[in-house]
């Protein structure tokens, strides 16, 4: 990891357990300061929380440097039968409160002249294609990850800003999203006859994106298993 970013103040959302909780353990291992919210979802669906977070961590460290919105949920909710309550469930996490984090990150580095910070987007590789099952809408929710993605990089280019966003989308990884997704049974049961990716191999691209030269844009890294359909 290159100097300037020991001892700078990273959020990390969703970092309770998974590829959040793994980056969350690289970071303090690479001498960065974390912040990350504990609880799972809820902890970045409602403004007042997410803005009640952000202006402790302006008190306790002074603002933010690095974002990484790793925070997300995935419903089997179908586009024909699924639950409203479900989709959005969805929405307010994968979508809304990243925008949320986001906005207030940026806002943060702004106000302190920081302008080598990085948002980093947990996407996913259904961010860019339809998979087949019940997982549409949240398919839906990922292609706008993609889009707010390059939305983003745009408006920072137009105000002349040099924080860097990018967006990391992993193929099926093997942590506890798919267990509550799917269930303990089936989740298993694809990890026995589905490549895999492990934990550390995202977490191994948030680090090359985050110590990429400074006249470096990492934008979007799809990650497969090599041996994936």
């Amino acid at each position: 990891m290159e100097y300037r970013w020991v001892g700078r103040v990273a959020l990390v959302t969703g970092a309770s357990a998974g590829i959040g909780a793994a980056i969350a353990k690289r970071f303090a291992q690479l001498g960065l300061q974390l912040w990350w919210p504990w609880r799972r979802g809820s902890g970045v669906t409602q403004e007042k929380e997410i803005l009640s977070m952000f202006k402790e961590i302006k008190e306790r460290y002074g603002g933010v440097d690095v974002c990484v919105n790793n925070a997300a949920l995935g419903h089997p909710a179908t586009i024909i039968d699924g639950k409203t309550e479900d989709w959005k469930n969805m929405f307010d996490v994968n979508v809304l409160g990243l925008s949320i984090c986001t906005r207030e990150a940026v806002k943060s580095m702004r106000e302190r002249n920081v302008d080598d910070g990085h948002i980093i987007h947990l996407n996913s590789v259904v961010g860019h294609m339809i998979v087949s099952g019940p997982f549409h809408v949240y398919c839906a929710s990922k292609f706008a990850v993609t889009a707010l993605t390059e939305g983003l990089r745009q408006e920072l280019r137009e105000i002349k800003s040099h924080i860097r966003v990018t967006a990391i989308c992993p193929g099926w990884t093997k942590t506890e999203f798919p267990l509550r997704a799917l269930g303990q049974e089936a989740a298993q049961a694809i990890y026995t006859t589905v490549p895999s990716l492990e934990v550390d191999d995202i977490v191994n691209a948030v680090v090359y994106a985050l110590q990429a030269p400074l006249h470096v844009q990492v934008h979007d890294i799809l990650i497969h298993p090599l041996e994936h359909d």
